[in-house]
């Protein structure tokens, strides 16, 4: 995808959404559920929209409404809207120095807001321009699960940790813990086992031979993340039938299940086209 850059305008002031303005935002959000799950779920987990407790502001425009928001936490994550709405939302991002460490949304949104962005907060370290969301709805599960899959918690941490990083530095083309960072991702790795929503299979050797999170819920969706296999074991089938029983538990907490995809990655289409996954949006991921 080519991003190019569009004429700004100031005819949309931006605003930050407050705790008034909440009904406004969790409708918004609600309209494009499978996109915004992440912001769904941090609007289900806090009890305030205040950036303090929220994670980071969230920027809105409204007309007689709030047509447009975009969540500017650890991620950017923009909401809803029209091309002149992204371009008004980038311009007064770009005034600001960057808190993200990546940009997450719709491709067409994206690919708008990216080019204003850019001069002020590039460059980027990569950029996936198209990223098909991929759902499976409830009762559509076409392969048996592998009944290994099981839930894995706080004390599996020293075997779960290294598997995680392994599957961060294959997506991101980083390790976590190159840098300072690297206590912060234990601690995000310690924290989303004491959920309950990270799954894995320990083979006989006690390493993770195949690991997957929920990372996101919300009343409409289970987004599933950090999908990975061990390199020596893949090929054979093993994280098809692993994902499968990964979707099962999902699919008990919502109605359907997503997870996005590079659209590069043509060995996982094919796995999650095996699991009965269909389209239903592209998404776009600016990484610094």
């Amino acid at each position: 995808m080519t991003f190019l850059r569009q004429a700004s305008t100031s005819a949309w002031p931006v605003e930050i959404i407050t705790d008034s303005g909440r009904d406004e935002l969790e409708q918004l959000v609600a309209a494009d559920p499978l996109v915004n799950v992440v912001v769904a779920s941090r609007l289900a987990a806090y009890p305030t929209i205040e950036p303090a407790r929220f994670g980071g502001p969230t920027l809105g425009i409204r007309t007689d409404r709030l047509v447009a928001a975009a969540f500017n936490g650890g991620n950017l994550l923009p909401i809803g809207g029209e091309p002149q709405h992204w371009d008004a939302l980038a311009n007064h991002l770009a005034e600001r120095p960057r808190h993200c460490t990546s940009i997450v949304g719709r491709a067409e949104t994206v690919g708008a807001m990216w080019p204003v962005l850019e001069p002020s907060w590039g460059p980027a370290r990569a950029i996936r321009g198209e990223q098909p969301l991929l759902v499976l709805d409830r009762g559509q599960q076409r392969v048996m699960p592998d009944q290994r899959v099981h839930v894995m918690r706080p004390a599996d941490v020293e075997r779960y940790l290294p598997a995680a990083a392994a599957m961060f530095t294959e997506e991101l083309g980083v390790s976590p813990f190159v840098s300072s960072t690297g206590l912060s991702y234990r601690r995000r790795v310690e924290s989303l086992l004491a959920t309950g929503r990270a799954f894995g299979i320990v083979d006989d050797d006690g390493r993770m031979a195949f690991k997957a999170d929920i990372g996101a819920l919300s009343t409409a969706t289970c987004q599933v993340q950090g999908v990975w296999v061990r390199p020596d074991l893949r090929g054979r089938g093993l994280g098809t039938a692993a994902l499968a029983g990964v979707l099962q538990f999902a699919l008990r907490l919502a109605p359907t299940a997503s997870l996005y995809v590079n659209d590069f990655n043509a060995a996982a289409r094919r796995m999650y086209a095996k699991l009965g996954m269909r389209h239903a949006a592209t998404l776009a991921t600016v990484l610094f």
